[in-house]
Order: C-alpha cells, then structure tokens, then sequence
C-alpha cells in the first residue's frame, strides 16, 4: 500500500497542495500530484491540479474556505485511491517563540497556534481552520505544523529585541522573521548549486505578493527584513512593508480607524496595490506605468525599497558574495531584478542581459563582483519532509 504525505499551504484566499510519495527515499524533490485553489470568498474561484486545468467552482456561501477545503479532500481521496496518508504537512506561517521544530499537532498545540493569530491574521487561522478541519474529521491521520518563523530562531538577540521597554521581550514582542520555510531549502539548494560561494555572505530576496529579504552566513539567519509581524520590511502587493509608527497613531487618533479598519489598511489595501490603485500584480503593472504616474511611483518605490533593504543587509554582512532572487516576482520578472541590480551597482554587480531575460541559474556576468542567481523555491517539499522527520 502506497504511503503519501499531503501538504497544504493555508492562505486567505487560496489554497495550495501538494502529494509527495512517502515511500521514496530520499524524498522526491517534485510531487507527482499538486495543485490550488484561489479566488476562495470571491465571485470567481478557480480549481487546479495536475490532472484538471483552471475550471472555476461554486463554493457555497456561506463557508466558502471550508467549501475549498472539502473539494481538495475529495480529490486527494480519488488520486490516493488504495493507498493512505502518512501525515498532513501544514505551512504555519507563525510559531512564536515557542515552536523552532516541526511539531505534531493535538489539542495543546493548535490552542498555542491560536495564540498567535495577532501575530498573523493574513495566514494563521486559514491554516488553522484547516488543522481544526482535519483533527475533527481524521484525528488518526498525523498532523504537523511546519513554521515559516522556525529558520530565523539562528537570528542574533540584536537583531530579534525590539527598542521598547525591558519587559516587552517576555511578553513576546521581537523580531520573528518569515519565510523560513523558502530560506530553508534555499539554503540546501544554493549548498548544491553553489558549493562553498554560497555558504559566505549571502542575501536571499523572497520576492512574490509578500515579499522580504535574508541575511545568511553559512546558510544561517543572521538578519531579515520581516519582524514582529509579517507587515515589517519590504513593500508588498497589498502590504506597507516598513511604516512610521507615527502614522499608525496617526490614523488611529486623526482618522479614527478602529484596529479593524486600521488592519484591513496596512494587510490588504496598501503596497502595490494602495500606491498604484490599480493591482497587487507587477504583470499588470508593468505595461501601464508609462502611461500611468501612479503606477510608475509604486513601481519605483517597490524597487526603491528592495534597493535600501539590500544595501542595509550588505552593511550587517560586511560584503556581498552571493544575491538570490526567488519567488514568483523573484523567479519570473526580469525587468524587476534588472532594476534592482541596476540600484545595486556601486557594490559592483553586473548582470547578464540574455541570462537574465532566460530566467537562468545564474544571471550575473563574469566580472560582477557578485554573483546573482535565481533559485526557485520549494516550500512544499521542505513541509512535506520535515513532517515525515517528525511521525517515523
């Protein structure tokens, strides 16, 4: 009987999957099965997997994300068929400072993840939702939470204290860092690719609709750009990225939002899409900002500010031998890293032209100072791995 292991990679509105065969030693790299479900809550959700192309789906009013999840299980039931799920991997995007190791799930540890929904209120509870889903329904299928913080437990106490007063530190107020996940097989696949260039002074950007950077020093944390929460650091497709307090306190006092609207704002309303107020998708925006000042302006501030936080991490690093580009923007969008790289040339880099345009491994040419490559990450496999560490 064929053993699977099912990954599922919660956000507000999609839901990415995947199969490994757990059989397999080492564990394929690919899943033989994946797919997705997004517009989840909108008027046009769409299902995909290896077998169906993009078909859009009714899902049902009222509960719509437990809707998609029910359609995702019954696929999984139909492609395992005779055989049986090992464990179900969940990407947790927060383990506060508690959970630096996968960690299998009871009733215990989703109270404790429930803890952490402030922390996260973009991706926690849909990942949650689907846990509790699933502890309900399948309490004999292993259950194990992988977290997006758990990479960034190697960052320096500098880095993770807030300047706030001495007991906020013990109320859990620090700099957590995100996509541990995705920097955690980067740094397995640069190792690879690399050999000993990556494990010096490496910078990764995880540019897609959330976006940060990470320092690392032999393919450890040392510095990143996302904190506290997954709003700090980088401009994003809805996100602020990194904002003056002061304005925070302004809307709250001046423009009297409530904590609701406030949230609403600086999650899904800003970013990109805030600045441009056309959309979240540089694909989109791209062939507009010509004919567009607004979506120019957000366009240059969003490289504008990758440029600022890669020259800050350069600083903590005390050089550069290796910058990564990974992610959706990251792993497809030439236009983008030639902009970055070209607001990254007093330290040196030259890129490629045709290197970059082909999305290569390698997209520098040979007299940069710095070598710059593209790395596609692969969040589902590290899940699906290190779940399977946890229940043999």
């Amino acid at each position: 009987m064929t053993a699977w292991v099912a990954v599922l990679n919660c956000g507000s509105s999609s839901i990415k999957f995947a199969l490994f065969d757990a059989a397999r030693s080492p564990l394929p790299r690919t899943p033989p099965w994946s797919g997705k479900v997004e517009g989840i809550g909108g008027a046009d959700a769409t299902y995909q997997d290896t077998d169906t192309p993009a078909t859009s789906i009714a899902l049902e009013e009222a509960d719509p994300y437990h809707a998609a999840l029910a359609r995702i299980r019954e696929r999984m039931r139909e492609r395992i068929g005779g055989g049986q799920l090992a464990a179900v991997a969940h990407r947790v995007v927060h383990g506060g400072a508690r959970y630096f190791q996968p960690a299998r799930i009871d009733a215990q540890v989703l109270a404790d993840l429930r803890s952490y929904i402030p922390l996260a209120p973009l991706h926690q509870p849909f990942a949650l939702e689907a846990i509790d889903v699933l502890l309900r329904e399948r309490p004999d299928i292993p259950q194990v939470a992988c977290f997006d913080t758990a990479f960034h437990h190697t960052l320096p106490d500098v880095e993770k204290v807030l300047p706030l007063t001495a007991d906020a530190w013990e109320k859990g107020l620090r700099r957590y860092g995100f996509h541990g996940l995705s920097y955690e097989y980067l740094a397995i696949a640069l190792a690879e690719r690399h050999g000993a260039h990556a494990r010096g002074r490496t910078l990764c950007a995880h540019l897609g609709s959330g976006a940060s950077l990470c320092a690392m020093d032999d393919l450890r944390s040392v510095a990143t750009t996302m904190g506290f929460s997954a709003l700090d650091g980088l401009m994003m497709g809805t996100r602020c990225g990194t904002l003056d307090p002061g304005v925070v306190l302004y809307l709250l006092e001046s423009e009297k939002l409530s904590a609701h609207e406030l949230g609403q704002l600086l999650y899904h309303r800003a970013g990109l899409l805030g600045l441009s107020g056309v959309s979240a998708d540089l694909r989109e925006l791209l062939p507009r900002e010509t004919a567009d000042e607004r979506v120019a302006l957000a366009i240059a501030l969003y490289v504008r500010r990758i440029v600022r936080e890669i020259g800050a991490m350069v600083a903590v690093l005390g050089g550069l031998d290796l910058l990564v580009f990974s992610a959706g923007v990251g792993e497809h969008n030439p236009t983008i890293r030639e902009r970055v790289c070209r607001g990254l040339s007093a330290f040196g880099i030259v890129l490629d032209g045709d290197a970059n345009a082909a999305n290569a491994p390698v997209i520098s040419s040979p007299d940069s100072r710095v070598r710059v490559a593209v790395e596609p990450t692969n969040e589902e496999w590290i899940a699906a791995r290190d779940a399977l560490a946890v229940v043999r």
